[in-house]
């Protein structure tokens, strides 16, 4: 009998050495450790030994036994991290190129910020930024915008519970650094504006502006208007015809509304500007016999637009991946 455990236990080693799958692995496991396998087998004729003989043959057995299921254990454990080379798995090629990662683009707004802003640094101008919840004092009262103006109202302002208001212009930011900063100033102001217009393919709720401030003892108008036609020709084109129309806003004056020539579509308006009204300067502490400045304000969305094509503004907000692979 012990003859038979010596060969079940070589026939094991055999058997084991030939194993290349798990699924051979498996059916070896079935073979000599299952209910029904040669090892069960083995142990079954225990009692027909002599009672002085059992003991020793129940000795063997359980050796072969241990070394049969640590040689399963460590056979599985080499197997587990094993290339699956199979009649319909293809085999590993090192040799073949890899998978390029899907790379994003950068949104259209934030690419025509980008280029916006790049244009105003090489001429001098620094990036400035503010917080979009803003007092009435900043966004309306230290621009010279008077209590009754329609702009103040809430059906054109989004106010909170607490008294402030999502700002309606970048043009809190030039308030907030002429605050904290004396001149000269030379700064843009890019960044998102909220007003409750109803969505349609020209008007949003949100919405992005880029303002402009310049302040020194000298700055007059001819500055203003050299450094848009500078800009605007930087970005539309040497070739782009400027023109600029008399227009109101409380806190410039002068001020103008400046438009370009568009191909068929004639004159466009692009942004508007002005001299910093002299009030918008006492109610920021500076004194205007002392300092002039001007200031201009653009809807990026607008620029992007013309530019681009776009017939509808709610193209930048639906995040559809047709539309923002064109840029």
């Amino acid at each position: 009998m012990k003859e038979l455990v010596s060969t079940l236990e070589d026939q094991a080693k055999t058997d084991l050495g030939k194993i290349k799958s798990r699924e051979e692995l498996e059916q070896f496991r079935i073979a000599y450790l299952g209910k029904k396998g040669r090892l069960t087998d083995l142990m079954q004729r225990m009692k027909d030994l002599p009672p002085e003989e059992r003991k020793e043959f129940g000795r063997e057995i359980n050796r072969v036994k241990d070394f049969l299921e640590n040689a399963f254990s460590t056979r599985q454990d080499s197997l587990v991290d094993a290339p699956k080379i199979g009649a319909n798995e293809p085999a590993f090629d090192p040799s073949l190129p890899g998978l390029r990662p899907a790379l994003g683009r950068i949104h259209p707004i934030s690419q025509t910020i980008a280029e916006i802003t790049a244009i105003f640094k090489r001429l001098g101008f620094e990036i400035v930024c503010g917080p979009e919840v803003e007092t009435e004092f900043h966004n309306f009262t230290a621009l010279n915008i008077p209590l009754e103006h329609a702009s103040r109202d809430s059906f054109d302002t989004f106010y909170t519970e607490s008294g402030h208001l999502l700002r309606s212009q970048t043009s809190t930011v030039q308030i907030r650094v002429m605050e904290s900063r004396k001149p000269p100033l030379k700064i843009i102001a890019p960044g998102r504006v909220y007003r409750p217009d109803t969505v349609d393919a020209s008007h949003s709720f949100m919405f992005h502006q880029i303002e402009g401030l310049m302040v020194d003892t000298q700055t007059t108008f001819s500055d203003l208007k050299g450094v848009l036609y500078l800009f605007l020709q930087e970005l539309f084109g040497k070739k782009t015809k400027i023109r600029f129309r008399p227009h109101f806003f409380p806190f410039t004056e002068p001020s103008v509304e400046i438009d370009i020539s568009w191909s068929k579509k004639g004159w466009l308006e692009i942004l508007g500007a002005g001299s910093v009204n002299p009030k918008v300067f006492e109610a920021v502490g500076y004194d205007p016999k002392q300092v002039q400045g001007f200031a201009f304000g653009l809807g990026v969305e607008r620029i992007a637009m013309l530019r681009h094509g776009i017939d509808d503004i709610r193209h930048f907000y639906e995040n559809d991946v047709r539309f923002l692979r064109q840029f």
